[in-house]
């Protein structure tokens, strides 16, 4: 279309110009005394046109002249420059390929190269950018070869490099967080968690981040710090949902096993979220420390509530060793005459009848009934179970409640055969 449109205008142009040239009877005098030059308007006029050509070819040839020794300067510069950001990418690559020697080498000739350019005047454009990452390159590589002093000395400078307006902000954040990382592989948690301090707000909850100090904080046996970071990384979907809920089933045990009293306890176990508070295993673990630390039998059991209907309503879906460690942490709790006991007592009967074939429910409510000295039901209930019982430490403490009421009748023969089957588990 742009073509067609020239090719009118030409044929325009050439149109008009036959017109107006074809039929011009005018002159142009010129009087040179004592000459006269008659010339002809046409042929004035193609003159001055071409001496303005000409004037126009004069002066672009001549600013194009002038122009040459700008035009080398600024070609020394770019070669320079290309010179430097080949270093650089070289020792990139060499980091890369684990020649770190080489790297670092190459990542001090880009230094020296832009330092050259800076003293003759010749700034490059991304010169605060490329002198912090051959910094940072040299640093890496003198991490790599434990060379700490070194490390430090260069990762200093990048930072300062990265500090300036010229910088990109990402770069300043980049070094801080490959800082971060290299305290954790000095086995230096708090150094880590300083670097990361020094984060924007924003950049210190991206994944990489966040998986920086949750390493940072489990180095330094911050359970709390580590499982709000866990909590966040899953939020972010970085992990997959079964080894989100495995990390933070590993970290919230670690942090109900730092707890030093029961009121310590309950404040962690309120801290938690309610779908942490539901796992079976967290439950019975911040209910076995409660009974260690020697807290209130009411409050295990207000703990345990959720994961005994769970094991009720899907028996077949709860874990056989879950629903012995349950078994265990309520027996120890039977003894202790609390409020909400009966409720208790209650709720194992009308389980064992609506399940009467389940071996640990039989053994819970006989051991129930033994604390009650309810004996005739109790040797009945601990009979079936002793029998059945997959777990061995449920069996072997039934064998034994059976051997105390064998002794307690005077049959001393059942007595010693239930001691037996103890001893042999």
């Amino acid at each position: 279309m742009r073509a067609a449109l020239w090719l009118v205008g030409l044929f325009a142009a050439a149109v008009a110009l036959a017109l107006f040239a074809g039929d011009n009877q005018g002159t142009v005098t010129i009087f040179w005394p004592p000459h006269r030059v008659d010339l002809s308007a046409n042929l004035v006029l193609v003159c001055l046109v071409l001496v303005f050509v000409l004037i126009y070819a004069a002066l672009r040839a001549l600013a194009a002249v002038l122009e040459l020794p700008r035009q080398a300067r600024r070609w020394r510069a770019q070669q320079r420059e290309r010179a430097a950001n080949a270093q650089l990418l070289d020792s990139m690559v060499q980091l890369s390929a684990g020649r770190y020697l080489r790297a670092r080498k190459a990542a001090e000739d880009a230094l020296a190269r832009e330092q050259s350019m800076a003293s003759s005047g010749e700034r490059l454009p991304q010169g605060a950018t490329v002198r912090a990452l051959a910094h940072l390159s040299v640093a890496a590589s003198a991490h790599s070869l434990q060379d700490h002093a070194l490390r430090d000395s260069h990762l200093q400078q990048a930072l300062e490099a990265a500090a300036g307006g010229a910088a990109p902000q990402e770069l300043r954040e980049g070094i801080l967080m490959r800082a971060a990382r290299w305290a954790l592989d000095d086995h230096d948690p708090s150094a880590s968690l300083n670097w990361l301090e020094g984060l924007p707000q924003g950049a210190s909850r991206r994944t990489l981040a966040l998986r920086i100090k949750l390493k940072a904080a489990r180095q330094a046996r911050q359970s709390s710090a580590a499982l709000e970071t866990a909590r966040l990384l899953a939020k972010h979907r970085a992990f997959s949902p079964d080894a989100a809920r495995s990390l933070l089933r590993s970290l919230a045990s670690e942090l109900i096993d730092t707890a030093r009293d029961p009121a310590q306890l309950k404040a962690i176990w309120a801290s938690l979220d309610p779908n942490e508070r539901a796992m079976p295993e967290l439950a019975l673990r911040a209910a076995q420390r409660m009974m260690t630390l020697g807290g209130e039998s009411g409050v295990v059991r207000e703990w345990l509530q959720p994961v005994w209907e769970q094991m009720l309503a899907l028996p077949e879906g709860f874990a056989e060793a879950h629903g012995a460690r349950l078994i265990r942490v309520l027996e120890a709790g039977l003894d202790q005459d609390e409020p909400g006991e009966r409720d208790w007592l209650a709720r194992i009967e009308a389980a064992q009848q609506a399940n009467p074939r389940d071996p640990t429910l039989q053994y819970l409510a006989g051991m129930a009934c033994l604390q009650r000295q309810l004996w005739g039901r109790a040797h009945l209930l601990l009979s079936q179970a002793a029998r059945q019982l997959r777990d061995g430490d449920l069996r072997r403490s039934a064998w034994r409640a059976l051997a105390e009421l064998a002794e307690q009748k005077g049959d001393v023969a059942a007595a010693s055969d239930a001691w037996k089957r103890a001893a042999q588990g």
